[in-house]
């Protein structure tokens, strides 16, 4: 039998970057100096879909699920925000309403940016307008890579799709193997990609026979990395794209 090769996990680089890695310091200043304080409790809403998108959120301290409910009453999660995240949904630059919800997954520390401060601070300065569209840009490629993993390679793939996103959101070394430090039921990782609980329980349980993960003290532990990215086919994207 082939030995497998296991390959360790680098620390996360990118979970405490958010934005700072899209904006210079300069900008983020000014982006600072137009955000007012706001506190979310856990289960709250920042905001419903139809809701027009008159604001960005900076996430301070804390994680926010956005998600879609689809015509049957079930929900689709599309990100998973954390902190120094930037999030908006909808043209957050003109009278367009939200397509998407997003909620508070444990008491958060906010920023909050008006459209209209914001569309202020943009025509002033141009350097920030071209990094804001950066930003912009990555959103727009993140949301293409996770359309990709959820109809092209079955359900096992947006799995382990899931699986590598969340380790480099949330990985860390742990020997050989990487540790998952957020705890993540099995009907969550259902609603990011679109099956029941009941498929996801039976992929991971063959997951787990197959030595590819374990499960210590409700964390999931990832320990052949690359098996997971045949699975899905995985195009080695950067992390601050490859993420959750």
């Amino acid at each position: 039998m082939q030995a497998r090769t296991v390959q360790k996990s680098e620390e996360p680089t990118r979970v405490n970057e958010g934005i700072r890695a899209y904006f210079s310091e300069e900008s983020f200043e000014r982006l600072s100096g137009i955000m007012y304080s706001k506190h979310a409790k856990k289960g709250s809403t920042l905001f419903w879909e139809g809701d027009k998108a008159d604001y960005l959120y900076f996430i301070h301290k804390g994680r926010v699920k956005v998600s879609k409910t689809m015509d049957e009453g079930s929900s689709l999660t599309l990100y998973l925000h954390h902190d120094g995240d930037l999030l908006g949904f909808g043209d957050c630059l003109s009278e367009t309403p939200h397509i998407l919800c997003a909620e508070a997954l444990e008491d958060c520390s906010l920023g909050v940016i008006q459209r209209k401060d914001l569309e202020v601070l943009l025509w002033q300065h141009g350097d920030l307008a071209v990094e804001f569209m950066r930003w912009q840009g990555m959103m727009h490629t993140l949301t293409q890579t996770k359309l990709r993993d959820l109809m092209m390679f079955g359900k096992p793939g947006a799995l382990c799709s899931l699986l590598i996103r969340l380790n480099n959101s949330y990985g860390t070394s742990c020997g050989e193997n990487s540790r998952i430090t957020v705890k993540m039921n099995n009907t969550e990782m259902a609603e990011m990609i679109g099956a029941t609980r009941e498929s996801v329980n039976r992929m991971l349980s063959d997951l787990k026979k197959d030595d590819i993960i374990d499960l210590e003290n409700g964390h999931l532990i990832i320990k052949d990395l690359t098996y997971l990215r045949d699975v899905c086919h995985c195009d080695n994207c950067p992390k601050h794209i490859c993420r959750v």
